[in-house]
């Protein structure tokens, strides 16, 4: 029996684990590389995958593995095993057309601000409301 493939794929990512994280985007990417539309909401913890770089340092740099790896050591051995890292990842997102939305309640929950996150993601301040009339009736909803 053939089955039809999702015709969006929408990902809330609410893990503050920078591997859950990262392979969320892993699957957004993969998503529009192969033209599924995709739309990736940040919220929580993962709102601060997205914050502003500091010290010189992206602001996912600071993140933990469930694992309790720091983030930038486990991209770094990502890495060195040419698997695709963080920043080649969102910029995939960025550069194939994935929708990026950060939710306005988990910024506050995090506290940061709109003004806290990145420059150049288009991100959009939003809330649960708008990613919910994003989604697709015939599409695939993942919770990270």
């Amino acid at each position: 029996m053939a089955t039809t493939p999702p015709d969006k794929l929408s990902v809330i990512v609410q893990s503050g684990d920078f591997d859950r994280v990262h392979y969320a985007l892993m699957t957004v990417a993969a998503a529009v590389a192969v033209n599924m539309p995709a739309t990736v909401f940040f919220t929580m913890g993962a709102c601060r995958a997205l914050a502003k770089p500091q010290d010189g340092r992206p602001g996912w740099a600071a993140m933990r593995t469930a694992g309790g790896e720091e983030a930038a050591a486990w991209d770094a051995a990502l890495e060195a095993r040419k698997l695709a890292t963080f920043e080649e990842l969102l910029e995939a997102c960025v550069a194939l057309g994935a929708r990026i939305m950060v939710c306005e309640t988990g910024l506050a929950a995090m506290d940061m601000e709109s003004s806290d996150l990145r420059d150049d993601v288009p991100a959009e301040i939003t809330g649960l409301v708008s990613f919910l009339k994003d989604s697709s009736a015939t599409g695939t909803t993942l919770f990270v």
